[in-house]
């Protein structure tokens, strides 16, 4: 079993301690019940035996604080995907083609499972991660400027994709015209949030859930740079202007504003609220049309702009009597933080074209608000049952109207909302609750999965005009399919079979008859240059 999980099963759930901190008390047992209780001092010896385990055979890969080193950080925020189960196996019998050893025939059952309790434990003192330590992480492979500027390739550059092979953890360059692999090559451990690119297409910034932000050339299908930003990372986000690049952090609670060209730090940014509370970062975005980045928070209701251009003006960070009359100083822009406080969290967002609506998920389950980013408050509400996947939605044009839709991972449907009304005109049954939906605009379909269902392995296609599924796709029967995208021109949609034998399977957008399919190592996601860059309404930003 793999040592991280990818993708979350709905929610996101901090698995955190478990009966594993040095010197825990045992709990009596129940009045009239014969228990065996284990003595406080037994239970300190085996909390204690496990560090000591740790220190011997994980250390010299995991860190000697659990951050990280060959292999990816030990701490509960990193493995709140990872069933406690599974990692005793993978501890047990190791890991198929990584340095994962088997450890089954030198620790016993009871060690093994004591030292997953120990690595989803807390630490005894919480790690910092701050400027020193990520400007000592950095590593520079290529100096800026010194690679040509013209692809060693003859394919499209705007029309290669970027392949994120999960089950091995590397990444294929793939023509998007002849579908044959240009490069392949190893990346850091558990990529999340979707890979970033420069505006033209040049470059491409990965995020690991390690921290770890690398710098690709694939032009020159060569690494640049890479720096470790946090403990526990989200994502990033490449500013439209290709200046920055913005990381949002689970651990520690902080945004780190790097320098796109070499990946140097430019600035760490703490995340708390007026009142001190810190949050964690949900996730960071580049709103191209207002040149500035938009954070979501995880644990304070509100939501961030940081300008990066002179479109959204300027940031004054407190009172101003009149800020038309140059009254005020205004903070320094991209480290300039406008908030917009709202009654309520939201954990997911959506865009609108323009950027100057957001369309965020509220905890309550049942509805989503719209905030206006301009007038900084919420201006509707919109229905949306189950647990939508804003952060996958797509848009088109409905009958002269702007829609939202967006798929759901609690329930199998599809809603459709008029973003000039914002009201529901559709709710689409799908054959299960879904992770990803995907469209062009040079097809009248979109593609919607049912992940997060016993029909996995269904890919169904609905017609954007009619609101209905007009052909239901089985790649292969048994086996989970995620993630289309779509070629350049929209002509062909690519899936993914989500396994570790797996493969890319290409198909005619119009006919949705299987042209080729390409083995790869469990193909979580793949991103098109151009359709990434030019921000097609069919896909995710």
């Amino acid at each position: 079993m793999e040592l991280a999980r990818i993708l979350a099963q709905g929610a996101i759930v901090a698995l955190g301690a478990v009966a594993s901190a040095v010197g825990a008390q045992a709990a009596p047992a129940p009045a009239g019940l014969a228990a065996a209780v284990v003595p406080a001092s037994s239970a300190t010896t085996s909390a204690a035996s496990a560090a000591a385990n740790y220190a011997m055979h994980c250390a010299s890969c995991h860190g000697t604080n659990r951050l990280g080193g060959m292999g990816p950080a030990l701490l509960p925020e990193n493995l709140e995907r990872l069933r406690k189960s599974e990692a005793v196996e993978t501890i047990a019998m190791g890991r198929i083609a990584t340095q994962m050893p088997a450890f089954g025939d030198k620790l016993s059952g009871d060690q093994i499972q004591a030292l997953a309790d120990y690595v989803y434990g807390p630490p005894a003192q919480q790690p910092a991660w701050d400027e020193a330590e990520i400007r000592a992480s950095r590593v520079e492979k290529v100096a800026p400027g010194s690679l040509p500027d013209r692809p060693v390739f003859d394919a499209d550059p705007l029309n290669l994709f970027v392949v994120v092979e999960s089950g091995d953890h590397h990444a294929t360059i793939l023509d998007g015209d002849t579908f044959e692999p240009i490069a392949r090559f190893a990346t850091r451990f558990a990529l999340h949030g979707g890979p970033k690119f420069s505006p033209e297409g040049r470059y491409v910034y990965f995020a690991s859930r390690d921290g770890w932000i690398s710098k690709y050339d694939i032009w020159n299908l060569a690494l640049v740079a890479e720096i470790r930003a946090g403990i526990n990372t989200r994502n990033l986000a490449v500013s439209s202007d290709g200046r920055y690049v913005l990381v949002g952090n689970y651990l520690p609670h902080t945004l780190v504003m790097l320098d796109a060209r070499d990946l140097a730090l430019l600035k760490v940014i703490p995340v708390r609220d007026a009142h001190g509370r810190s949050s964690r970062v949900s996730a960071v975005y580049d709103a191209a049309p207002r040149e500035s980045f938009i954070v979501a928070l995880k644990d304070i209701p509100e939501v961030w702009e940081l300008p990066y251009g002179a479109k959204t003006g300027p940031v004054y960070e407190g009172l101003v009597h009149d800020y038309r009359m140059g009254e005020g100083i205004a903070a320094a822009i991209p480290f300039a933080i406008r908030r917009t406080v709202l009654a309520d969290i939201l954990d997911d967002f959506f865009f609108d074209p323009t950027y100057d609506h957001v369309i965020g998920a509220a905890r309550d389950g049942h509805t989503g608000q719209v905030v206006n980013l301009n007038v900084r408050r919420k201006i509707a509400e919109v229905e949306l049952p189950g647990l939508p996947h804003l952060g996958s939605g797509i848009t088109w044009q409905w009958r002269g109207h702007p829609v939202l839709a967006t798929p759901n991972l609690k329930e199998a449907l599809v809603t459709v909302i008029d973003m000039t009304t914002w009201k529901t005109v559709a709710q689409i049954p799908t054959a299960g609750p879904g992770f990803f939906m995907r469209s062009h605009e040079n097809t009248r379909y979109a593609w919607v999965d049912a992940f997060n269902s016993a029909n996995h392995d269904v890919l169904q296609v609905i017609d954007k005009e009619s609101l209905k599924v007009v052909a239901t796709l089985r790649p292969s029967p048994g086996r989970k399919v995620a993630h289309v995208e779509f070629t350049r021109d929209g002509r062909f949609a690519l899936a993914s079979l989500w396994e570790n034998d797996g493969a890319i399977v290409v198909y005619d957008a119009a006919t949705f008859r299987e042209i080729k399919r390409i083995p790869m190592v469990k193909p979580s996601g793949k991103y098109n240059v151009y359709n990434k860059t030019t921000r097609s309404s069919g896909t995710s930003h």
